[in-house]
């Protein structure tokens, strides 16, 4: 697979069901969410979607259920906007890397804190 179209699809993807969430979704389950990355699988059959969420575990929980369930809806609108061979398998998963972020920054704080 070539990966420069492999990155430029992945690009696209994320556009793409970024503007889908935000404008046609109409689940009030999904709020606050942001898409992070897109990565496909060689065959392009399969895309993991990294989703940021705002809130905390349970409407974590909630906005996840939400996605799952208009996969479906999403994947088709991603087969009418985007020309592809297959219309990738749409995968959310949560991309925790803003917490850990906020968490790290909250330790060195502290440290320097401590150390004055």
């Amino acid at each position: 697979m070539n990966s420069i179209r492999k990155q430029r699809v992945e690009s696209q993807l994320r556009k793409e069901i970024s503007f889908i969430i935000m404008e046609d979704l109409k689940d009030p389950r999904v709020k606050f969410v942001s898409v992070t990355h897109a990565s496909l699988t060689n065959d392009l059959r399969v895309a993991y979607i990294y989703v940021s969420i705002m809130g905390n575990e349970a409407e974590k929980k909630e906005v996840m259920k939400g996605l799952e369930s208009a996969c479906g809806f999403i994947r088709k609108e991603i087969g009418e906007r985007i020309r592809l061979r297959y219309t990738p398998e749409l995968k959310f998963k949560i991309d925790d890397s803003y917490d850990v972020q906020m968490r790290i920054e909250q330790i060195l704080k502290i440290i320097k804190d401590e150390h004055k």
